[in-house]
């Protein structure tokens, strides 16, 4: 026999929010199961004559909510095996709600039929409260989902599930990220509820100050005006990356393609790497920001060209990172680094379509610097096993390059010659990459180092009444040696 399941919408909280076709379902029930017993309305039920059974004890032997939720709705689905259930939840079934929700999603599985009674919620309370109509824009968010929906500053925004201070402390900490500390915002507690209804304006700072807010509570945030300072987020950088694309831009933005586009991402790149050297974490938000901008410049581009857009950027790296760590979102789990870098390389060939090994050799990008691209050509033909047993192997092939480069160096084979540098080169980075340096960071120290070595050089020159040009080379050898001394002695201080 097929049983019934009745899931009736208590309403925000006041009797007169109660609807008659709800009432008439409660009458025809012998008992009425609650989800929580902490709603106004209840008391004013009980005294007219209805029997009622609550769940409540779920919420004090579960670690947490969706716990909660998912016991209360087996335990309804268990009830249903063998009697028809009316089960009666706070406000609108269909409003913040995850009971039901879980329950709608078990009804294909299970033998029994669903029935629902619509009610008002608290969030036409609140628009009731507040006057304001939803039409012009409204965001709904859940205090304890805060992690992953998160506000937009531009448009109204309510939060609910605002249980208790220390719920409400955690929801103020994270809105901070969003918000000015000394925003205005309003805390409503038993919206429409006559006797319990509190609605009170508070900067956002004080939201955890506040001793009354309890589980009808909930807070309203206007949007963002110009009279503050504005929290931008990404939809904001898409709108003003395609304002000054648009013909009242500006109009070197309007004029540039991906082509004249492709120094600033190089540049912008570098930048942001030596932000990383210098550990420098303002300058490291800065530069991220520029190489962020020339990503969004690129994809607006192509939005106006019919190609693509940035939500296509942004769901094409999701999925890719989804696909490629089947290890974190799937089953095959993987403990160690290695294995992931592995499992990473498997699913990347797989979604290349890449069935030979040289096939990924040829696909490493030819515009990366030369030292990089040898590095990462070399890392994948170690892979297959291609490789020196040990340092020394690859230290032999360093000394057997340099050997057949000066073999030649001194001829006018200006092919062989080039041919033997590279060959010296590749030797050189394989040799790093035994001693896990990245040869284009090394080479970038060494390059930093000549600089400061050459200014310590100019700076004595001048001291000594000299242009660099007028010395010579044993005078600025000299110079040299000093400033490698120099450079020493200050390393040595460092580390004492």
């Amino acid at each position: 026999m097929r049983h019934m399941l009745t899931i009736i919408g208590l309403g925000p909280g006041s009797k007169e929010s109660l609807t008659l076709g709800g009432i008439e379902k409660m009458k025809e029930s012998k008992k009425i199961l609650l989800r929580t017993q902490k709603h106004p309305v209840i008391d004013y039920l009980i005294s007219q004559g209805f029997s009622m059974e609550s769940l409540d004890h779920y919420y004090d032997q579960k670690d947490n909510f969706d716990e909660v939720y998912d016991a209360i709705a087996d335990d309804i689905i268990e009830r249903l095996k063998h009697e028809d259930v009316v089960y009666a939840v706070p406000g609108s079934p269909f409003v913040a709600e995850y009971t039901v929700q879980r329950l709608l999603e078990r009804a294909e599985s299970h033998d029994y039929d669903i029935e629902i009674v619509p009610s008002m919620s608290f969030i036409e309370a609140i628009f009731q409260v507040l006057k304001k109509d939803p039409i012009g824009g409204l965001q709904i968010i859940d205090g304890l989902q805060l992690k992953t929906q998160r506000p937009d500053p531009n448009t109204d925004v309510i939060v609910t599930q605002v249980y208790n201070q220390m719920v409400a402390s955690d929801i103020k900490l994270r809105l901070m990220a969003y918000y000015p500390d000394q925003y205005p915002i309003c805390v409503l507690r038993g919206a429409g509820i006559p006797g319990i209804q509190r609605v009170e304006w508070v900067l956002l700072y004080e939201l955890d100050r506040l001793e009354w807010v309890d589980y009808l509570t909930s807070i309203y945030l206007p949007k963002v005006d110009e009279k503050w300072e504005k929290y931008y987020n990404m939809n904001n950088l898409v709108e003003i990356m395609a304002k000054l694309r648009s013909k009242e831009g500006c109009p070197w933005d309007l004029k540039q393609t991906h082509e004249s586009l492709r120094p600033y991402l190089l540049e912008e790149t570098y930048e942001v790497l030596e932000a990383l050297d210098n550990d420098d974490k303002e300058l490291l938000v800065e530069e991220l920001g520029d190489l962020l901008l020339q990503i969004v410049f690129h994809a607006q581009i192509a939005a106006e060209e019919g190609y693509f857009d940035i939500q296509d950027v942004i769901a094409g790296i999701s999925r890719k990172l989804i696909y490629r760590h089947p290890h974190v979102f799937g089953e095959n789990k993987e403990t160690t680094d290695a294995g992931a870098l592995l499992r990473w390389e498997e699913m990347k060939r797989k979604e290349k379509d890449v069935k030979t090994h040289t096939e990924s050799l040829q696909r490493i990008p030819k515009p990366l610097p030369a030292l990089m691209r040898s590095y990462k050509i070399q890392k994948k033909a170690a892979a297959v096993g291609f490789d020196w047993d040990c340092v020394e192997g690859a230290l032999e092939k360093v000394k057997e390059e340099l050997t057949e480069l000066l073999e030649v160096y001194q001829t006018d084979q200006t092919d062989k010659i080039t041919e033997e540098l590279g060959d010296l080169l590749f030797a050189i980075v394989n040799m790093a990459r035994f001693l896990k340096v990245e040869p284009e960071l090394a080479l970038n120290q060494t390059n930093e180092k000549f600089i400061q070595r050459f200014a310590f050089m100019e700076k004595h020159a001048k001291s000594l009444d000299k242009q660099l040009e007028e010395m010579s080379l044993e005078e600025m050898d000299q110079l040299w040696n000093l400033a490698k001394i120099h450079k020493n002695k200050k390393n040595d201080k460092k580390y004492k």
